[in-house]
């Protein structure tokens, strides 16, 4: 009876969802039908198998996709997934973790993103979640003790860049979780639950409400050593520059206090304004014996086995170079872009994604018109305006190679 309910609750979400024009070209609800149809595979009977048949014609009534997300603060597929995976935990299938996100081999850190480097040996970084400005700002205050500053938008792919650039630098032991969360994706929450309760054996983080929390790109041996590595403190809401740089000091004289003594801060997790989240109470008493952060070895190059640098690590998907020649613009295969100015390099780098949020290429290239063009000829574009916006947002790239200002990707 309990299964059924929630059947009906599935059923009852994606029908009201599926009537919104929004919906019907939103990569939330395309992936939410793929990933229904594929684990309503496993029934052969009752309503859990009449469900099957209604999505299969629900995925025929999607139009083109326009976009991957809107970030809506009721997001019927998501609200449909949950609710399958809560009744029908035993079917459902494991992700692939078989895709990668592009390693920047021996440098940090690891994962190419939008993001201010200050300090690779400090021990504290900061994510602004949806607070996209917070984090120039914060880094144009250069507070001591700040390794990394960077937004944290989604609750899959996002977390699965923090996880492999942290655990790249050993030197990280905190990380500040502030602005604004994204409507729907819950990221920050996502986060503090994954260091609180890891993932499950689908690589689910426990505990989280947010829409697909499932970190595909990384492994379970990376998640581990990430959830030892750091703690999380909780300072969602504040978009204040200057008050998150005076708790970076803080945290940082913190920790360096704590890897020369053997005792605890008597404040740890009591201070008025933040929590701080730990895992298991097997880490609870992590901080006071870290060891002295003075100029640790960068991932790669430790000679101490135990250390998190030498965690597995997926190999990373070949990098294509665009050739700046005159192809035609042929339609194709769909997906969307993750693009990114590189400005030491002097090239853009754009990521392709399905829909459920699978890294599938990485190409890097000098120019828009070389990149959109290697895009095109490898069949990873299909609907027109698609490709309409993918070059727009080419070209502001490529122009903030060349002038110096911030590139912003415009949702599609």
């Amino acid at each position: 009876m309990k299964n059924n309910i929630a059947i009906e609750a599935v059923q009852a979400e994606l029908k009201v969802g599926m009537q919104l024009a929004k919906c019907q070209q939103c990569g939330c609800m395309a992936g939410g039908l793929e990933t229904l149809t594929q684990q309503l595979q496993v029934f052969t009977e009752g309503e859990a198998a009449e469900l099957a048949g209604k999505v299969a014609g629900w995925k025929a009534q999607m139009n083109p996709i326009r976009y991957a997300c809107l970030g809506c603060e009721h997001c019927y597929p998501a609200v449909a997934e949950n609710a399958f995976f809560k009744a029908f935990p035993e079917v459902v299938l494991p992700p692939a973790l078989t895709c990668e996100l592009q390693i920047v081999d021996g440098d940090w850190p690891r994962v190419l993103g939008e993001y201010f480097i200050l300090d690779k040996f400090a021990p504290v970084a900061v994510v602004t979640l949806a607070s996209v400005t917070l984090a120039e700002g914060l880094a144009d205050l250069k507070p001591s003790g700040l390794a990394i500053v960077g937004k944290l938008e989604t609750e899959n792919i996002g977390i699965d860049k923090v996880v492999k650039n942290v655990i790249g630098n050993p030197a990280i032991r905190t990380i500040i979780v502030a602005g604004v969360e994204p409507k729907g994706h819950q990221s920050g929450s996502a986060l503090l639950a994954l260091v609180q309760n890891g993932v499950d054996e689908k690589n689910q983080v426990i505990g989280s409400t947010a829409k697909w929390p499932v970190l595909q790109n990384v492994s379970r041996a990376e998640i581990d050593v990430f959830r030892t590595q750091v703690q999380v403190v909780d300072l969602r809401g504040c978009e204040d520059p200057v008050k998150i740089k005076e708790r970076v000091a803080d945290l940082a004289l913190l920790t360096q206090l704590a890897s020369q003594s053997a005792t605890a801060c008597s404040c740890r997790g009591g201070c008025a304004d933040e929590k701080d989240v730990s895992g298991e109470d097997a880490r609870s008493s992590l901080l006071p014996t870290l060891p002295l952060l003075e100029e640790p070895e960068i991932a790669g190059t430790c000679s101490d086995q135990s250390c998190s640098c030498h965690t597995e690590v997926h190999s990373s998907p070949e990098i294509a170079v665009a050739a700046n020649t005159d192809q035609p613009i042929l339609l194709d295969k769909a997906g969307y872009f993750v693009i990114l100015p590189v400005t030491d390099r002097g090239v853009i780098n754009v990521e392709h994604y399905s829909y459920d949020n699978t890294l599938l290429h990485v190409i890097e290239g000098p120019s828009a018109r070389a990149l959109y063009l290697a895009i095109i000829k490898q069949g990873w574009i299909t609907e027109m305006s698609h490709a309409a916006y993918l070059g727009k947002e080419l070209a502001k790239a490529e122009l903030s190679l060349q002038y110096g200002f911030k590139y912003f990707q415009d949702g599609a």
